[in-house]
């Protein structure tokens, strides 16, 4: 199995923005135990700060899901979700705070529609359980 984590802009921060609401702990680290805890599933990963590179990397991806915290673009970028649309790739959004429970503005996702599912609130366990999501998904 080979999943594709993207991450969008500021997510290259985590562990030291806003701690209170992300954690102190970086991705990078959380990776390693993400890939350990998958064991036998192959991982890859890619943040971005840019839109279009987060557009090519939906377009490029050759796996069998992915996993995708678009950050602020998750509320934001129509071009996202049509890109998400345009792939036959399943795709599971991903949230560390629970959106749902934060400002008014980030209470509306325009990915999620076109997404497999949503994941929040669960800090980086959120990843987790979206490889769960994708390995056990009866479509595999």
């Amino acid at each position: 199995m080979k999943i594709l984590i993207i991450n969008g802009p500021n997510l290259n921060l985590l562990g030291t923005r806003e701690p209170d609401i992300y954690g102190s702990r970086s991705f990078e680290s959380y990776l390693v135990e993400l890939r350990e805890m998958l064991d036998g599933d192959e991982v890859e990963y890619m943040q971005s700060n840019h839109e279009g590179d987060i557009i090519d990397a939906l377009h490029g991806a050759s796996c069998d899901g992915i996993i995708l915290n678009a950050g602020a673009y998750t509320h934001t970028s129509l071009a996202i979700a049509d890109a998400i649309k345009a792939i036959q790739i399943p795709v599971i959004e991903v949230h560390i705070s629970n959106v749902a429970s934060r400002e008014a503005i980030r209470h509306t996702s325009l990915i999620a529609p076109v997404c497999q599912g949503t994941i929040a609130g669960f800090g980086l366990n959120s990843y987790f359980l979206a490889a769960q999501a994708i390995i056990m998904s009866p479509e595999r």
